[in-house]
């Protein structure tokens, strides 16, 4: 019969018939005849390849088709706090944004939707997470990471913190929210305030150079109390410094190094505790003078060792003085010791002698030695 219209569906394809543009049925593959006697039909051919419907009509489809929907689609509807995963024949083959709704063909593979509440939680399966990463959606949907050992992890949503996370690896969903995550190092770490410019207390200028290490204990507390830690830490040991530098005079400052030391570390402890960092250690590295101020101090040194050194030798000097008066005390005393003192001034002259006659024996040459010393 010639108003009776034959149509040939295969097996990747599915047939809308539209009657005066409102949809009828859908035709399954095989041959079919529909009566087209007003010429009011209107085909359209969809490949149900890739699952997914193509259509613009698909919201008009869903109320018109009622429980004949479910024969030739699946739906996907999901709510405006959930996240949905589409898995073709068992594997996430797509990601469905918050109040999304699709309609995906059934015939040729087997669809699923998976429905995910983010009010549950953010934090994905690793499931979940592997799949994504494969099909390259990942970092389209989440925000992933790795915690690194002696790190801390620290989640923010919308800009509020969450929750601490500890070594490991994470992703959250980041749809219809703003999640971050934030890395802290917990090991400890090494600060130096270079180039100060300072006074002393007798407004002497310096320039210091200080080192600190130091660790953070509580990472919540040195990531929401201030805005950068680190800047902080700097700026107290900046005024630590300053400080200690101030109460204390060149001169106690070359002289007591440590005690130095040990006041910048008493000054900055509790400022930088209570951000949840602690300071394990300060140490002044070095102590710049101008160089006016230097050849003072190179002057001043000189003098006080050549003082020094001109009463060392007075205290020689009056040390051989008093001994060559007990020497002579003592000759005087004692005629054997001055006929001993007689012997060995006569060895050193016989020394210097290359050839000597004596006349009248050894008592004639100590007399004459004697009378030598005497006329002399």
């Amino acid at each position: 019969m010639f108003w009776m219209k034959k149509v040939v569906v295969g097996d990747a394809e599915r047939v809308l018939v539209y009657r005066n543009r409102r949809i009828e049925r859908v035709l399954g593959p095989g041959v079919h005849k529909l009566n087209d006697f007003k010429r009011d039909l209107e085909l359209a051919v969809h490949s149900i390849a890739n699952s997914q419907y193509a259509g613009n009509d698909g919201e008009s489809l869903i109320p018109s088709l009622g429980d004949k929907l479910q024969d030739y689609f699946v739906l996907a509807d999901i709510g405006n706090d959930e996240v949905g995963l589409m898995l073709r024949n068992g594997r996430i083959a797509d990601v469905l944004a918050p109040g999304t709704r699709r309609l995906y063909w059934k015939g040729l593979a087997t669809i699923e939707i998976r429905a995910i509440a983010l009010s549950d939680g953010l934090e994905m399966e690793r499931e979940v997470v592997n799949g994504l990463r494969q099909l390259g959606y990942l970092d389209r949907v989440a925000v992933a990471g790795n915690v690194p050992t002696e790190s801390a992890g620290l989640l923010f949503v919308d800009g509020k913190f969450l929750r601490r996370l500890e070594a490991g690896a994470y992703a959250f969903w980041n749809l219809r929210k703003n999640v971050a995550v934030e890395i802290v190092e917990l090991r400890v770490q090494s600060m130096e305030v270079s180039g100060q410019e300072l006074l002393t207390r007798d407004k002497v200028s310096l320039r210091v150079n200080l080192a600190a290490s130091l660790r953070v204990t509580d990472p919540v507390a040195a990531r929401t109390q201030v805005a950068k830690y680190t800047e902080h830490v700097y700026r107290e040991l900046q005024y630590g410094l300053r400080k200690a530098i101030s109460s204390k005079t060149l001169d106690e400052l070359l002289g007591d190094k440590a005690s130095l030391d040990a006041d910048i570390f008493a000054y900055v402890r509790g400022p930088i505790g209570a951000v949840g960092v602690e300071v394990l250690g300060v140490g002044v590295k070095d102590v710049i003078l101008p160089g006016e101020m230097k050849d003072i101090l190179n002057g001043v040194v000189q003098a006080e060792k050549t003082a020094q050194a001109n009463v060392i030798r007075r205290r020689e000097e009056a040390n051989a003085t008093r001994s060559l008066l007990n020497t002579a005390k003592l000759i005087e005393e004692s005629p054997v010791l001055m006929r001993l003192k007689e012997l060995e001034a006569l060895e050193k002259i016989t020394e210097k002698i290359d050839k000597l006659t004596v006349f009248g024996g050894l008592e004639g040459v100590m007399k004459q030695l004697v009378s030598l010393k005497g006329n002399g």
